[in-house]
């Protein structure tokens, strides 16, 4: 099983490695939009396009392994309060059992619309620039089951006990002076 769990972290790794890539991807292409733009007057038909799509194809990307280094907000208020072994259980319960199988249908139908958009040559049809649509589906499809594998394998691993235990969140206590109101000089009306 922990093969399997090191292949899962493995492929979270490799999408986040392409999620950095569309990073640099958006970087890019804003930079030739503005100076295409700005400096030449010759605005491009592609970047809007470029720009949503590489986007919400990073943070698709990055989702499974931000889930893997525990990075996703999350409200604690009560499981910070909860024994460990409670609070592994309940990460079991809503990993493995709720998300990654509700996750897992999305993927699906998400792989069933970027080969829809394959067969049927999609292109976006508010674009004048009409990009084919079957990539950015393809990579959506590809993140959601990538974050689908990595949901089953931290809810095992929560379910075993294996999960590391969570960074404290807490902010250190500010360092402020004290403000002492019996010395201070009244103001006088």
């Amino acid at each position: 099983m922990q093969m399997i769990l090191k292949l899962v972290d493995r492929i979270s790794s490799l999408l986040d490695y392409a999620a950095q890539a569309m990073v640099l991807i958006l970087i890019a292409s804003m930079l030739y939009e503005v100076a295409a733009r700005y400096l030449f007057g010759a605005p491009t038909l592609w970047a809007f396009d470029i720009a949503y799509m590489s986007t919400g194809t990073l943070f698709i990307l990055g989702c499974a392994q931000t889930l893997r280094e525990d990075a996703h907000v999350r409200v604690d208020l009560l499981s910070s309060r909860m024994p460990a072994r409670l609070r592994d259980m309940i990460d079991g319960v809503a990993f493995l059992l709720v998300l990654a199988p509700i996750m897992g249908w999305l993927s699906k139908i998400a792989g069933e619309r970027a080969l829809r958009a394959y067969v049927h040559g999609e292109v976006e049809h508010v674009s004048p620039w009409a990009p084919l649509m079957w990539p950015f589906y393809t990579v959506l499809a590809l993140g959601m089951a990538g974050l689908t594998l990595q949901l089953a394998a931290e809810g095992w691993r929560a379910f075993a006990g294996q999960r590391k235990p969570p960074a404290p969140h807490d902010a250190p206590p500010l360092d402020l002076p004290k403000f002492d109101t019996a010395t201070s000089p009244k103001s006088e009306a």
